[in-house]
């Protein structure tokens, strides 16, 4: 699943390689700062690729071979063009982004049930506050390199700010799915109402106040809530 990513994150910034090049935060990744040849981009890319969905088929699972070239074409081929042409590009993509967890589920196991669904539906929501937090903060460099990221069209930050809040709010109940399938314990339950009451915490107060300051404590408590809830899950798993 890795070099899967890896394969299609190569293929991506050949394919936005020039509008990287316009904007602040990338331009210094390999290919628009000319370290690594378009051409050289490809073939690592497609290599990576192609190797990473030999490795699932061959000592996984077809199941998870599957996922991963979903993954690959849904990234590569819808996500990445679509984000120079609508809005929505942040929902598409989250998809791609949360079936590695499904990938990994169907590599180990052959099978996906209702706790790799609600991981699945775990990542895909908490990416929906995290990367609006991020094209608040960069929307002058998104605006530069041609994205069509929500804050550019939602100015005041009404709309942004309450689609975070909903995607916070959203993954209160969808994080509690394991231990209502009983198959997390009560202090995985506590802990995830906890974690998603403090990360929507941070939601509300971006759309109270959207500004800069706000959509980097929201990105913060991104960055920590999701690793936190998968980490007591594990722990509870094990304990």
């Amino acid at each position: 699943a890795g070099l899967v990513g890896g394969g299609a994150s190569a293929l991506n910034q050949f394919l936005e390689r020039d509008q990287d090049a316009r904007m602040r935060r990338t331009k210094g990744r390999p290919v628009p700062a000319g370290r690594i040849q378009a051409w050289e981009a490809i073939v690592f890319g497609s290599t990576l690729g192609v190797v990473g969905l030999t490795e699932l088929a061959v000592f996984t699972t077809p199941l998870a071979a599957v996922l991963a070239a979903l993954t690959l074409i849904s990234y590569v081929g819808i996500y990445t063009p679509l984000k120079r042409v609508t809005t929505l590009n942040t929902h598409i993509g989250a998809i791609s982004g949360a079936l590695p967890a499904l990938i990994g589920w169907a590599a180990a196991t052959g099978a996906l049930d209702i706790v790799a669904w609600s991981i699945f539906l775990v990542v895909y929501l908490w990416q929906i506050p995290h990367f609006l937090a991020i094209a608040w903060i960069y929307k002058e460099d998104y605006e530069r390199g041609g994205f069509q990221m929500l804050p550019l069209a939602d100015p005041d930050g009404r709309v942004t700010g309450r689609q975070s809040v909903l995607g916070a709010l959203a993954l209160i109940p969808v994080s509690l799915l394991p231990s209502v399938a009983d198959r997390a314990g009560m202090i995985y339950f506590a802990g995830a109402i906890v974690l998603g009451l403090l990360f929507t915490r941070r939601a509300i107060a971006f759309a109270l106040q959207p500004d800069g300051n706000t959509a980097r404590l929201l990105m913060r408590g991104s960055l920590l809530y999701l690793p936190a809830l998968l980490t007591l899950l594990c722990l509870d798993w094990i304990g």
